[in-house]
C-alpha cells in the first residue's frame, strides 16, 4: 500500500473516532493542543528560521503565538458538535457535522505558524488533517505536527488525528489530492500550489497571491501611516502575503512621506539600483519573485544585486510610474522591497491602486491611511480587495485578531477574482457540514389556501399577493 493510502486509510478511522466526539471532548483536544504549540511557539520558530533560512525566528514566535493564542480564544467557545443553533419562531434546528479528511497544504514563508493554525481549526470541528510541507520547511513542520497530534491524542483524540506526510513524491501529493476519501484541500502557499489543488478534483479553500497597495492620503497621519508600513513589511522580512508591495501617495504629501521613509529606516534607490534589484527579485520568464530574495533582509539583498545601501536600511524602496512585467517591483515580493507610486489626486491614485491589485493580486488585500470616512468607503468600492484596512499594519491586519475583528487566520481567501468561493479569513465555519432539521409550521398555512391559483393565468399578480398576505 502506498503512502497516500495509508494515510487516508489512517485519516479515515480517526475522522469515525472524531466524529462521535461531544462538544466537552473537542474543546479538551482543541485547549491541548493551543497550550502545548504555545508551550513550544520559540523552539518551533527557531527550527523553521533555521530549516527555511527564510525570515526572523522572533517574528515566527510571535506568528506561532498568534496562531495559537488568536486563533484559539476566537474559536474556544464556538459549538462544533451536534446542535450549534435552534431558531424556535422558524422551527430550524442546525446540527454540525465534520467534513471528513483535510488535506493542508503549507507555505515555506509560514511553515509552523499554518499547521498550528490548521490543527486547532481541524480539531475544532473533528476532521483529521494531513499536513503537507514544502522540501525546504518539512523537519519544522513534521515537528510542529509531532507537538499538536501528541496534545490532541493525549487529551483523548485518536491516534493518526493529525499526521504528516513523509517526503512525499508529486505523484504522490497529486494521488492523495484526487481520492474521493479526501474532503477537503486547505491550499495555503504559492499561486501555482492552489491551481494544482483545485484542478484535483476535490474540494479546495484556496487563496490568490497577493500584491498589495498601500494608498496615503492627505488627511493621513503620515509618520504614523510610514511606521505602520515599515513594521508590517520588515515584519519576518516580509513573508506574509499580506504585506505592502507598493505605497500610493499624494504628490502633496510626497515629500514629506519620502523624508518619514528615510528616517524610519528606508533607503530609495536610484534607477540604477532598482534595475539591479528587479533582476535578482523577479524572474520575468515566469512572471513571479524570485526564492532567492524571499524572506531575506536588505543586506542580503543587496549584497546579492552589487549595490550599496546604508548600514541599517530597513527596507529598499523603488520610485516607480508603471505596473507591470516591465517594472520588475511592481509585482508581489516576499521580501523588504516596496515600491512607490506619487499621484495627483485621489481618482488617480485609486486607480493606481487598482492596477496594482489587478497585477497579481485581485481580491487579496489593500490599505488606506485616511482620516475621512467618505474617502474609506470610496477607496473599497474602488479597489477589488477582500480586506480593506485602514490606518493599520497589512500584515498583521489581514491575519485579524490584533488591529481588528477580522477573523484571525493564516488562510486568507480572494473571492471569485481569484479562483476562491469565498472573500472570508478562513476557520472553523469552513470546515463544517451543518444539517437543517426544519419543522412544518404549526397551523399548516402554505395548505390553507388553494395552491392551484399559481395555475390560472387570469389571476393578476396583485391578485395572488392578496391571497397571500391575507394567508401568511
Amino acid at each position: 500500500m502506498g503512502q497516500a493510502a495509508t494515510v487516508l486509510e489512517r485519516a479515515q478511522r480517526a475522522a469515525a473516532a472524531l466524529r462521535r466526539l461531544d462538544q466537552g471532548a473537542t474543546d479538551a483536544i482543541v485547549h491541548a493542543v493551543h497550550l502545548a504549540a504555545l508551550d513550544q511557539r520559540v523552539a518551533l520558530a527557531r527550527q523553521a528560521q533555521e530549516e527555511t533560512g527564510l525570515g526572523v525566528w522572533q517574528h515566527k514566535a510571535i506568528k506561532n503565538a498568534i496562531a495559537a493564542q488568536l486563533v484559539y480564544e476566537y474559536i474556544k467557545h464556538e459549538k462544533t458538535s451536534g446542535v450549534i443553533s435552534e431558531d424556535i419562531r422558524a422551527g430550524i434546528i442546525e446540527v454540525a457535522q465534520p467534513l471528513g479528511p483535510v488535506l493542508g497544504l503549507v507555505p515555506v514563508t509560514n511553515p509552523t505558524a499554518t499547521t498550528i493554525f490548521k490543527a486547532l481549526i481541524a480539531m475544532k470541528t473533528r476532521n483529521p488533517l494531513i499536513v503537507s510541507a514544502p522540501p525546504a520547511a518539512r523537519q519544522c513542520v513534521a515537528r510542529t505536527v509531532e507537538v499538536c497530534a501528541a496534545a490532541a491524542v493525549g487529551a483523548g483524540a485518536p491516534e493518526h488525528c493529525i499526521q504528516a506526510l513523509d517526503r512525499p513524491s508529486p505523484a504522490t501529493i497529486d494521488e492523495l489530492m484526487a481520492d474521493p476519501r479526501l474532503a477537503l484541500i486547505i491550499a495555503t502557499g504559492t499561486e501555482a500550489v492552489v491551481r494544482r489543488a483545485s484542478r484535483s478534483g476535490t474540494l479546495t479553500v484556496g487563496v490568490g497571491p497577493g500584491n498589495v497597495p498601500a494608498y496615503i492620503g492627505v488627511t493621513a497621519d503620515v509618520p504614523f501611516a510610514v511606521r505602520c508600513i515599515v513594521e508590517s513589511k520588515t515584519f519576518d522580512n516580509g513573508t506574509v502575503c499580506a504585506s505592502e508591495q507598493s505605497v500610493v501617495v499624494r504628490r502633496a504629501i510626497a515629500e514629506d512621506t519620502r523624508l518619514e521613509f528615510e528616517r524610519q529606516g528606508g533607503y530609495f534607490m536610484s534607477r540604477h539600483e532598482i534595475d539591479r534589484v528587479g533582476a535578482i527579485a523577479w524572474d520575468r520568464d515566469r512572471g513571479a519573485m524570485m526564492a532567492s530574495v524571499v524572506g531575506q533582509p536588505v543586506a542580503a539583498i543587496a549584497e546579492r544585486a552589487g549595490i550599496q545601501v546604508p548600514a541599517g536600511a530597513k527596507l529598499l524602496l523603488a520610485l516607480l510610474d508603471r505596473v507591470g512585467p516591465e517594472e520588475p517591483l511592481s509585482g508581489e515580493i516576499l521580501a523588504p522591497i516596496l515600491s512607490c507610486y506619487v499621484e495627483e489626486d485621489f481618482e488617480t491614485a485609486i486607480r493606481r491602486c487598482s492596477e496594482i491589485t489587478n497585477y497579481g493580486g485581485v481580491g487579496h488585500t489593500a490599505v488606506i491611511h485616511s482620516n475621512r470616512d467618505e474617502r474609506v468607503e470610496y477607496f473599497a468600492q474602488g479597489v477589488d480587495a477582500s480586506r480593506v484596512l485602514v490606518n493599520t499594519p497589512a500584515t498583521q491586519g489581514a491575519l485579524g485578531g490584533m488591529y481588528n475583528e477580522l477573523v484571525p487566520s493564516f488562510t486568507l481567501s480572494c473571492g471569485t477574482a481569484a479562483s476562491n468561493h469565498t472573500t472570508d479569513n478562513i476557520s472553523i465555519r469552513h470546515l463544517l457540514n451543518v444539517h437543517r432539521i426544519a419543522r412544518r409550521r404549526p397551523n399548516q398555512r402554505w395548505s390553507s389556501f388553494d395552491q392551484s391559483m399559481y395555475l390560472d393565468d387570469r389571476l393578476t399578480g396583485e391578485a395572488i399577493e392578496r391571497e397571500y398576505n391575507k394567508n401568511f
